[in-house]
């Protein structure tokens, strides 16, 4: 039996595929999670900066149910699990993290970062959900829960320094 190849723009001429890989970022050399992210916050101040929360929460709760979709597609379709190219779910919990945000350059970078952080050290409970839960919704929640947690020491950070 041979190994999966992993997905790359041969696949991306499948529109799921394209999709769940952030428009192709996450073919990008390197770190696909990092471009995804980067994508992610492009659109975010593109498209829901000047959004209200409500839209915002209904965008990325959009993007999640759909993105857990695509990835089950994908995953079934192209016989990968959590191919690093499949970037949707970055794009959700980058979104969380700028929820209520100003689209100031500083915040939308304190947002990636924390974000970036958290996605790739995986703290409790993110490495939890990511090992305990499978398939699709599992690709999708540990960013859900990465995206929480870099919203939540945002939103305090700015608390706090506003307190000042």
């Amino acid at each position: 039996m041979t190994e999966p190849v992993g997905l790359g723009w041969k696949q991306g001429r499948d529109p799921a595929v394209l999709i769940a890989c952030g428009l192709g970022s996450g073919f990008l050399p390197g770190a696909p999670g990092t471009w995804g992210s980067a994508l992610a916050v492009l659109l975010w101040w593109w498209l829901l900066s000047d959004a209200s929360l409500l839209i915002q929460l209904a965008v990325i709760a959009a993007v999640f149910i759909a993105g857990t979709g695509l990835v089950t597609r994908v995953q079934r379709t192209h016989s990968v699990t959590d191919d690093g190219a499949l970037v949707i779910d970055e794009i959700a919990g980058q979104w969380i993290v700028l929820l209520g945000s100003a689209a100031e350059p500083v915040l939308m970078l304190a947002a990636f970062a924390l974000f970036r952080l958290f996605d790739i050290l995986k703290p409790w409970p993110i490495r939890a959900a990511e090992r305990g839960i499978g398939g699709a919704l599992g690709v999708m929640v540990d960013d859900v829960i990465a995206g929480l947690m870099g919203l939540a020491v945002l939103q305090i950070t700015l608390y706090t320094i506003s307190g000042l």
